[in-house]
Parts: structure tokens; C-alpha cells; sequence
């Protein structure tokens, strides 16, 4: 069975086309290292709430967007090994390829899948 690593982020909004670039890139590496599939969904309907919402759980700012993302691996395994590429990849290297966000305040997590339907 498949398996998943979520994500949760506030990206700058004067950012969007910067991280539209950055995980272009990023998922070609992710690709040539297992994963079936990178997705990236950039806030549109997030609504803000009284005890808990997206932007809540990530501090986002004023001028920061929500962003929701997921990659999708074949199983646990291949990500494992996946993720032990894709740091290891030059490319990925965080000093030549800054995140253009706060990475501190990323929420994130691998996950076996309980349905797909």
C-alpha cells in the first residue's frame, strides 16, 4: 500500500512565484528519488477559526498564505529510502537552495493510508 508525508506551511505571499520555482524543482527530485506524486495547493477557501485552524497551527501572518501539500510514495519503505536520497542530493543542499519560507513553523508527517477511495 501506498504511503504518504503530509504538509503544512505559511508561505509569503510575495513569495508564491518563488515557491512555485522552489517545489517545481524540489519535486523533480522527489520523482527521480520514488515518489509517485508532489502535490502543492496553494490557499484559496481556508477559513479562520475560534480554537484551531491552518493558520492558527502554523503562525502565519497577515502576509503569508496557507499552503497544503503531500507527496505520495509506493510504500513506507521506498520513502524511506526516497527521503535518504532526496537529503542527500545536492540539489536539495539547504544552503545552495533556501526555502523561501519559515520551515521552523511547518507542520509535517508520514501516513499510511486507512482509505482511498
Amino acid at each position: 500500500m501506498s504511503y504518504v508525508d503530509g504538509f503544512v506551511a505559511a508561505v509569503p505571499v510575495a513569495n508564491r512565484e518563488i515557491y512555485l520555482q522552489h517545489c517545481t524543482e524540489a519535486a523533480e527530485v522527489f520523482r527521480e528519488h520514488g515518489a509517485l506524486r508532489v502535490v502543492e495547493c496553494w490557499q484559496d477557501d481556508v477559513p479562520h477559526g475560534k480554537l484551531t485552524d491552518f493558520f492558527m497551527a502554523v503562525k502565519a501572518s497577515e502576509d503569508e498564505a496557507i499552503l497544503f501539500s503531500w507527496i505520495e510514495w509506493p510504500s513506507k519503505e521506498a520513502r524511506d529510502a526516497g527521503w535518504a536520497a532526496v537529503i542527500a542530493d545536492p540539489r536539495m543542499d539547504p544552503a545552495k537552495k533556501p526555502m523561501p519560507f519559515d520551515g521552523k513553523r511547518m507542520i509535517y508527517g508520514g501516513f499510511a493510508p486507512l482509505l482511498d477511495a
